[in-house]
């Protein structure tokens, strides 16, 4: 993220993001009405991307100057041709940062170099095998009794919550957390410098909001603060020393670069920073979603129980249709062709995940729920290629842990009934239920209807 000038970046592009010397298109299309961050679009999405697949797969944003994306090739296309498609932008402000708010971040020493998904460079493979070693598959599996314990003792508060006031939100104390948890034990961070869930959370939480929202001026600034105290936390842990030898920061400290020298701190803080937002609040929106999802699903909730499998694939259908992650960026390194539109050098391209995974040519009746899909993982929420989502494997098995320990625990529990429409946070590139409320068993409801409910 460059926080040099305002604007997404620094580079060939306008503050409109279309390549120098490129202007939006002259026609107007009805897909110009759509806004991306309107209550609107976020809380339903669904007509807008199937009509952007089907009659502008390849289209011109007017209002934040992005290509958008839609079908399910041609952004697998994109994502496996790095030559073509940069990964430069994928973590540029996805709106202009004012001089103020700059100023904040300067003040702060907030700065990430390419690291991890904005890295296109030589370092990435290394930096990249440095991530994965602590989310392979042997840590996951092995992880699942930890995972399996937090969950545990925080749905036992939730239980005696319930019983105390009738209600509860499995959002803020339990998929956010779970996670949070889960992520620093895995990486040796548990207990650094006195660092507690809460205020990683609300760090993780606020560099989203700052970096791929649309908040006000004044919001802005709040947010920037707690950002450079996010940096600055990172950059004392990074340059103490005193990380644990088997931590993910000692890790990074022990990296060499292509070259054979030393990862420089600011690049490994860039790692730090992507992971730890990645690891946390991506992966507590996917469960808040999985466990809304469910409950709302007739006679799922009891079932997830006791049928093998159950679970998993139904947190894989919750990646197919409804991904925390729901874009990616990429930028043309050269002129280019896709879909039948000419793209010139520099094209900001806002790849929609999330309506990849209802493309009708890949995934029959997809707006049904089907956990027995034959195709299940062909969808593209954690991305494909050489920048593939590192976590996959943890977040996978984290949810569906999430979801069989919730429905063990609290069998009874439904969807708690409120007026209005429940807050969804809707940011460029992240989407997610920000309160999961549920209530005991309606009054007189035998158990297991109540449960079904």
């Amino acid at each position: 993220m460059d926080v040099t000038a305002p604007g997404t970046g620094s580079g060939t592009v306008d503050p409109h993001g279309l390549a120098a010397g490129s202007r939006p298109p002259d026609t107007h299309h009805p897909l110009d009405l759509m806004d991306l961050f309107a209550d609107d679009f976020v809380r339903d999405p669904y007509p807008w991307l199937d009509t952007l697949r089907a009659q502008a797969p390849v289209h011109h944003d007017p209002r934040t100057g992005l290509w958008l994306v839609s079908r399910h090739r041609d952004i697998r296309q994109v994502l496996l041709d790095p030559a073509a498609f940069h990964p430069d932008n994928a973590q540029h402000a996805a709106t202009p940062l004012p001089m103020a708010v700059l100023r904040v971040l300067a003040k702060a020493g907030f700065q990430l170099p390419p690291a991890l998904a904005n890295n296109g460079t030589d370092s990435h493979p290394g930096l990249r095998r440095v991530v994965s070693g602590f989310f392979n598959a042997r840590r996951v599996t092995a992880a699942i009794p930890v995972i399996e314990r937090i969950a545990e003792d925080l749905l036992d508060d939730a239980r005696a919550r319930l019983d105390a006031d009738g209600e509860y939100d499995l959002f803020t104390s339990f998929a956010q957390v779970l996670p949070c948890r889960v992520l620093m034990q895995l990486l040796g961070i548990d207990g650094i410098d006195g660092i507690d869930p809460a205020t990683l959370i609300r760090w993780s939480d606020a560099s989203l909001e700052l970096f791929w929202g649309r908040p006000t001026l004044e919001r802005q600034l709040e947010l920037a603060e707690l950002v450079g105290e996010f940096h600055q936390w990172l950059t004392r842990t990074v340059n103490s020393g005193t990380a644990p030898t088997d931590s993910f920061i000692a890790a990074l400290a022990r990296h060499r670069l292509p070259d054979g020298t030393p990862l420089d701190t600011a690049t490994a803080v860039s790692a730090c920073f992507f992971v730890f937002i990645a690891g946390q609040s991506t992966t507590g929106q996917l469960i808040a979603t999985v466990l809304r999802q469910a409950l709302a699903e007739p006679g799922l909730w009891p079932r997830v129980t006791h049928e093998a499998a159950l679970a998993e694939g139904w947190v894989e259908e919750v990646l197919r249709r409804e991904p925390p992650v729901t874009t990616w960026r990429r930028v043309t390194a050269r002129p280019v062709d896709l879909a039948g539109v000419t793209l010139p050098a520099g094209a900001q391209l806002l790849l929609m995940l999330m309506g990849s995974g209802s493309d009708p040519d890949v995934f029959t009746e997809p707006e049904q729920m089907c956990p027995s899909r034959s195709n299940i993982r062909h969808h593209l929420a954690f991305g494909v290629g050489r920048h593939r989502c590192p976590g996959a494997s943890l977040a996978r098995t984290e949810a569906a842990v999430a979801l069989r320990v919730a429905a063990r625990t609290l069998p009874q529990v439904r969807p708690l009934a409120e007026e209005g429409e429940p807050p969804m946070l809707g940011l460029l590139s992240f989407r997610a239920p920000a309160r999961v409320a549920v209530a005991g068993p309606a009054p007189g409801a035998p158990a297991a209807a109540a449960a079904s409910q």
